[in-house]
C-alpha cells in the first residue's frame, strides 16, 4: 500500500504580545512551551495548551536577541543587547540569574546536549563557553575579526561552529579549543549556522541571500541554495535530517528537501522580514517570528513518524584531515557541489522520467501558486489598510458631528 501523501504545512496558531520585532524562538523538549525574544526587551513563554496565559519575563535592559531551552526544558537562556546572558526558570515566577558575559551585544546562546555548558557569541568578536550551573566562564574562542552572529555545539558536544560578519564560518574543537577549519565561501555577513542532527555537516545562512551546506569532515561544499530574494536570517534542521527551513527578509519561509536538494514549500505568513524560525524537538511543528511582532506556530505535516524521529541512530561527527581515514558513515545528504546534486540512497529506486512538457507545466503551476499566495497576502494588507482608514474617517466624522452639534 502506498504511503499517504504529506499535506502542506499549515498555520496552527499565532501569538500576539510582543511590542516590537521578534528576534528568536525556541521550543521546549516536551512541546508544552515556546519561548520568544524581542526588540521590546521582553522574553515571552507561550503555552501550547489553548487558553493558557503566557509568561512575560522582564529583566533585560535592552533588546533580547537570542533564546534557547536547556535539553531538559527546566532552564531557559537568553542573550541581549545589554551585553548580559540570563538563565531563567520558565515558570510563573520567572526567576533568573544574570551574568555579564561579553563587552558588546550577545547575539547567540546555545546549551550543549548534556546541559552542562553554554556557548555564547557576541559583537565583541568572541565565542565564549560557560559552565551552566556555576555560571562560570570557561574559555574564549577569538579568531573572528568581526561580530559573531551565531555559535552552536555539535549534537555530541565535541565541536562548536560559529558564523560571523567577517564572512566566515569557523569550526572549533571544544577540547583543544583550536579552530579546525574556516569556511570562506559566503559573499557577505554570515547570519546563522547550525549542525545537521547527525553532526556530519553544517548549514549556514547569509546576507548574500544564500544557504550553504558543508561536510564537517572533508570540509567540502555539499549544497548551495540561492532561493531567497533578500538576506537569510535563520535556519533550522528537521530532527529527521531530511529537511531544512529558512527565514528571510523577503518575508518568506522556505522548506528545502535535503535528500533531493530542492525547494519544497514557500510560506508567506509574515508582513515584513521573517527574522527567526525553529522546528520543535520532534519536528511535528515549527515556529517563526518576524518584524511584524508576530509569533506563528505551523504544523509541519511531513510524512514522518514523529515518535520514531528521535530514536534514529545518528552517526557521530568525526574530524578527519583527509578523505582516506574517514569512518564508514551513512551520510545523510547527497554529495555534489553547487547545484548539481545527486540523490544517494542505499537501494536506488527504478528511474522515473517525466515528460519535459509535464515538468515545465508543474513548475509553472507552482510558480503561479506562489504568485497567488503573494497576491492574497497583499490583498489582506490592503484590506487592513482600508479598514483602518475607514475607521479613521468614521472617527473624524464623529468628531466633526460633535463639534457642529450645538
Amino acid at each position: 500500500m502506498a504511503a499517504p501523501c504529506p499535506e502542506d504545512p499549515s498555520l496552527e496558531r499565532h501569538f500576539k504580545g510582543h511590542r516590537d520585532a521578534v528576534t528568536c524562538v525556541d521550543f521546549s523538549l516536551n512541546m508544552k512551551q515556546l519561548a520568544s525574544g524581542s526588540m521590546d526587551s521582553c522574553l515571552m513563554v507561550w503555552h501550547m495548551k489553548p487558553q493558557s496565559r503566557a509568561y512575560r519575563f522582564t529583566g533585560h535592559k535592552d533588546a533580547v536577541t537570542c533564546v534557547n531551552f536547556s535539553p531538559s526544558g527546566h532552564l531557559l537562556a537568553s542573550g541581549s543587547r545589554d551585553k548580559t546572558v540570563r538563565i531563567w526558570v520558565p515558570n510563573v515566577k520567572g526567576e533568573s540569574t544574570v551574568f555579564r558575559a561579553h563587552t558588546a551585544t550577545v547575539r547567540s546562546v546555545h546549551f550543549c546536549s548534556d546541559g552542562q555548558s553554554l556557548v555564547t557569541a557576541s559583537d565583541d568578536k568572541t565565542v565564549k563557553v560557560w559552565s551552566t550551573h556555576r555560571q562560570k566562564f570557561l574559555f574564549s574562542l577569538s579568531q573572528h575579526i568581526n561580530w559573531v552572529r551565531c555559535a552552536k555545539f555539535s549534537p555530541d558536544g565535541r565541536l562548536i561552529v560559529s558564523a560571523s560578519d567577517d564572512k566566515t564560518v569557523k569550526l572549533w574543537d571544544k577540547n583543544s579549543r583550536e579552530c579546525v577549519h574556516s569556511y570562506c565561501e559566503h559573499g557577505g555577513f554570515v547570519t546563522y549556522v547550525d549542525f545537521h542532527p547527525s553532526g556530519t555537516c553544517i548549514a549556514a545562512a547569509g546576507m548574500d541571500n544564500t544557504v550553504k551546506v558543508w561536510d564537517v569532515r572533508t570540509h567540502r561544499l555539499l549544497q548551495h541554495y540561492q532561493l531567497h530574494s533578500a538576506a537569510v536570517n535563520a535556519l533550522s534542521f528537521h530532527p529527521s535530517g531530511n529537511y531544512l527551513i529558512t527565514a528571510s527578509s523577503d518575508s518568506t519561509l522556505k522548506i528545502l528537501d535535503l535528500m533531493e536538494g530542492r525547494l519544497l514549500y514557500t510560506l508567506h505568513g509574515h508582513q515584513g522580514p521573517a527574522t527567526t524560525v525553529a522546528f520543535s524537538r520532534t519536528g511535528e511543528y515549527f515556529a517563526s517570528g518576524g518584524s511584524d511582532e508576530q509569533v506563528m506556530v505551523w504544523k509541519s505535516n511531513f510524512d514522518v513518524d514523529y515518535g520514531e524521529v528521535l530514536k534514529v541512530q545518528r552517526p557521530p561527527a568525526t574530524l578527519a584531515s583527509s578523505a582516506e581515514n574517514l569512518p564508514a558513515v551513512d551520510f545523510p545528504i547527497p554529495p555534489g557541489r553547487g547545484k548539481s546534486l545527486e540523490s544517494v540512497q542505499s537501494q536506488p529506486p527504478e528511474p522515473v522520467s517525466l515528460p519535459q512538457t509535464l515538468t515545465s507545466t508543474l513548475e509553472h503551476i507552482v510558480g503561479q501558486l506562489d504568485v497567488l499566495t503573494q497576491t492574497v497576502s497583499i490583498l489582506e494588507q490592503r484590506l487592513t489598510l482600508t479598514e483602518d482608514k475607514l475607521k479613521q474617517c468614521l472617527e473624524n466624522q464623529q468628531l466633526i458631528m460633535q463639534r457642529t452639534t450645538p
